[in-house]
């Protein structure tokens, strides 16, 4: 597996954590108890500025590559950016609704937990195909010349990931923590 293919499944897997930690909170909220608004609107918040802006970004360089090497792949392709890009609408609708939230604004309860929803099946289903399909594709297909090129051609430089990179944000510290609680909770059980 080539140094970007695991870096790509790692974030995938950091993403997937967040989207049930998220989805802990929705639940909170559909049985009528407290959630964490501010928790979820930092979850949010992180999966549409560095998944969205940085991990897709590479993404699709990388898939319009694959569309061009492997013609048999050009649906999943247009699939998987399409997918980017209500991923990243939906990300929108649901952090416009949370954030109403936490200003007292009115919120119909439905709306969010149907933006809710709507943005976790597309967010879990979208990373299952990457895993399953699209990264074993890449990982045959691509060679270290090509993620050099693919580097050079999206400039990526001063992207370390904010939450799970080695520097967390300030914006991110109680997140990280809320993770690492978690991840304690589970690894005693």
């Amino acid at each position: 597996m080539s140094g970007q293919i695991a870096a790509w499944h790692a974030e995938h897997l950091n993403f997937a954590r967040l989207l049930r930690l998220f989805e802990a909170q929705v639940a909170l909220f559909a049985a009528g108890e407290e959630a964490d608004y501010t928790l979820m609107r930092d979850i949010v918040y992180y999966m549409r500025h560095f998944p969205d802006l940085h991990h897709h970004r590479y993404e699709n360089e990388v898939y319009a590559r694959m569309r061009g090497r492997q013609p048999k792949l050009a649906p999943l392709v247009e699939r998987l950016l399409q997918e980017h890009r209500v991923i990243a609408a939906c990300g929108d609708r649901l952090a416009k609704l949370i954030e109403a939230v936490l200003n007292d604004g009115a919120v119909v309860r439905a709306d969010l937990e149907a933006a809710a929803a709507t943005y976790l099946v597309y967010y879990r289903g979208h990373l299952d195909a990457e895993e399953s399909i699209m990264l074993p594709q890449v990982a045959a297909a691509m060679s270290a010349q090509d993620w050099a090129n693919i580097a050079e051609a999206i400039n990526e430089k001063g992207s370390q990931d904010p939450l799970f990179g080695p520097r967390v944000e300030q914006r991110f510290q109680a997140l990280r923590l809320q993770i690492e609680r978690q991840a304690a909770s589970t690894a005693m059980h």
